[in-house]
């Protein structure tokens, strides 16, 4: 296990930033998982802890050793790759005892580790077997478990299950999150898939155009998103947005409900005027024509579970998830009800989150008809 820090690290390619001072710390044993878009940087970022990319201002430190001009082979890291990058003429226990050959490790102490892995990894049968015998999943497996070989203080995923197709994604995120309880290593995981992210992390970092856009545990990111990408990155259905204005210091209008006006316990700080407001799909309700907010639906997914509704309020559309049960056809017109206090609300400028208490935390609202 280790301790590793990120100090204001920038990244450039040929003038162009395209990481922009970068800090993040990260505790021993922590499954940390980096989400964003492509192209949002963070597997430069990763690369840049492996040693596989220069880094171009800031420091990247293991348990207070700066690692900055460390070898990658001496940094005590193991990287797991998107395209598994076997050996196709060894067999499974040759690949995955390949960095302990390098090493110059003896013979029985390289076994010892290979079997070690492979009984982890349930790989065990599979040893005297090739790549091109193997499953996806168990090509995957066996790239973890050259890393696992390596005893690293620090595992490195770089988008691992990209390749799988869905079912086999949700068996091996299962299996990574057991692997990592089982080692108690330092993990940092990379990918752009919302939901690996959610269930992996015991902290999770959104990134978006080379930035940090929040740090927190995946519910705390998930209840109170610090900024409309990330609220809108984080979720599916994503968060529905609106616009609204601030008729006064603890007064919202919203734009799709204009008689209806939401009170404040508080007044919000400054004077933001027009504001952004967003709720989560699964906070609305939908009622019967006649109740709440009017809105014609015009698509249903089915999701077994669930169902989501897409609705139009005039210009603007809400998702809604309703229970399998519910009686809806699309074309139908039924009345959305929004909790007050399940609004969010941003800057309409920055697309910063606006809170009364300056914390993370939701204001209360409490809904008034005017």
């Amino acid at each position: 296990m280790a301790q590793l820090t990120i100090s204001d690290v920038k990244k450039s390619y040929d003038g162009k930033q395209v990481l922009h001072g970068i800090d993040i710390e990260i505790d021993n044993g922590q499954f940390v998982v980096i989400v964003g878009p492509s192209g949002c940087g963070k597997s430069t970022l990763l690369r840049m802890i492996a040693g596989l990319e220069s880094i171009t201002s800031g420091e990247i430190g293991i348990d207070n050793e700066i690692i900055n001009d460390i070898d990658p082979a001496d940094r005590g890291c193991a990287m797991v790759f998107q395209n598994y990058a076997l050996y196709p003429h060894m067999t499974v226990a040759e690949n995955i005892g390949y960095p302990l050959k390098i090493a110059r490790l003896p013979k029985p102490e390289r076994e010892r580790r290979v079997n070690e892995a492979a009984t982890i990894l349930g790989l065990t049968d599979y040893l005297d077997r090739r790549p091109g015998q193997l499953s996806g999943g168990q090509r995957q497996r066996v790239a973890m478990g050259r890393a696992i070989v390596r005893e690293p203080d620090v595992f490195l995923f770089d988008e691992p299950l990209s390749n799988l197709d869905a079912k086999l994604r949700v068996q091996m995120r299962i299996e990574i999150k057991k692997l990592h309880k089982r080692l108690g290593a330092t993990s940092i995981f990379v990918t752009h898939d919302q939901v690996e992210a959610m269930t992996l992390a015991d902290k999770l970092i959104v990134m978006n155009k080379g930035h940090v856009e929040q740090i927190g545990s995946p519910g705390e990111i998930y209840k109170n998103p610090a900024s409309t990408f990330v609220a809108q990155f984080m979720g599916a259905p994503a968060m529905n947005m609106t616009e609204g204005e601030m008729l006064d210091a603890t007064t919202l209008a919203l734009d799709i409900a204009p008689t209806q006006h939401f009170r404040l316990p508080t007044a919000l700080p400054g004077s933001p005027g027009r504001i952004t407001v967003g709720c989560r799909p699964e906070a609305i309700t939908m009622a019967p024509r006649g109740a709440g907010l009017p809105a014609q639906i015009e698509l249903i997914e089915e999701l077994g579970g669930s169902r989501v509704a897409y609705c139009a309020l005039g210009t603007t559309e809400f998702a809604v998830v309703v229970g399998p049960e519910t009686d809806i056809r699309e074309g139908d017109i039924v009345g959305l009800e929004i909790p007050s206090a399940a609004l969010h609300l941003f800057d309409a400028e920055t697309g910063k989150r606006l809170d009364i208490s300056r914390t993370h935390q939701k204001p209360r609202l409490e809904q008034a008809v005017a």
